[in-house]
């Protein structure tokens, strides 16, 4: 019995917030036979108090909920928590994800989707979460392929070579590092690298990844590190 249990806790805990009936049943069949434990709410108030007493590893969070908008259940998480959100969605529309993205999710699922998606995004979650918690270090090195970025040092390398930043083209690398894996809007990069007021200027944005693609990609047109997110914004791939 004690190694059941404790198989059983080290098991990750994904927390389900949604109102359909047949999508739990999907997810949770999908999530347990792959290791995960999962609980269940079929409100934004239940799903607000799951999360709170369970500290569950993962939320995935529908936004058409009856009793409050999955964005605002977002913000209100993002209030108090850092747990990775993975927005599940039959609204597909580019300004839908961004919107959700900018709430504080990390991951965006549109509906329908295959279990093979849903569990790679579950993977690279969990790995984006343990990495951004190492222990002793609340500025650690992140490390994707050949391209290491030291937070704390400010300084990042290809290989061996030191390659050489403006601050705004740093700035610009530190908060896709700071959130490797993880979907950053137009918005929230502009808002990392140059503070606010600069929202609206996603122009400033677009250059500035074309200078750090040619600084660090091999071929700045089939990037591997600096992904575009068509329409919404730009990712440090976690994997190459």
């Amino acid at each position: 019995m004690p190694d059941q249990a404790n198989s059983a806790s080290s098991r990750p805990l994904i927390l389900v917030i949604e109102d359909e009936l047949p999508i739990r049943r999907f997810l949770r069949a999908t999530l347990t036979s792959n290791g995960y434990q999962i609980a269940e709410a079929a409100t934004a108030s239940e799903g607000l108090r799951q999360a709170a007493t369970l500290q569950p590893e993962v939320i995935m969070l529908d936004l058409g909920l009856p009793d409050r908008d999955g964005l605002e259940v977002a913000l209100q998480l993002r209030t108090w928590t850092t747990t990775p959100i993975i927005v599940l969605s039959a609204r597909g529309q580019e300004s839908d994800k961004i919107a959700a993205l900018d709430a504080g999710a990390d991951d965006y699922l549109t509906k329908p989707f295959g279990t093979g998606e849903l569990l790679a995004r579950i993977r690279v979650i969990l790995r984006r979460a343990a990495l951004v918690s190492l222990p002793g270090s609340s500025e650690p090195v992140v490390t994707v392929g050949d391209l290491r970025i030291d937070l704390a040092l400010r300084q990042v390398w290809l290989a061996d070579q030191e390659i050489h930043l403006t601050p705004i083209q740093y700035n610009l690398l530190r908060a896709l590092a700071r959130h490797v894996g993880k979907v950053m809007t137009h918005k929230q990069l502009l808002h990392e690298a140059w503070g606010s007021g600069y929202e609206a200027d996603s122009q400033y944005v677009r250059v500035y990844m074309s200078q750090l693609r040619h600084k660090l990609e091999a071929d700045p047109t089939r990037p591997r590190y600096l992904l575009t997110e068509p329409g919404v914004g730009y990712r440090l791939k976690l994997d190459v």
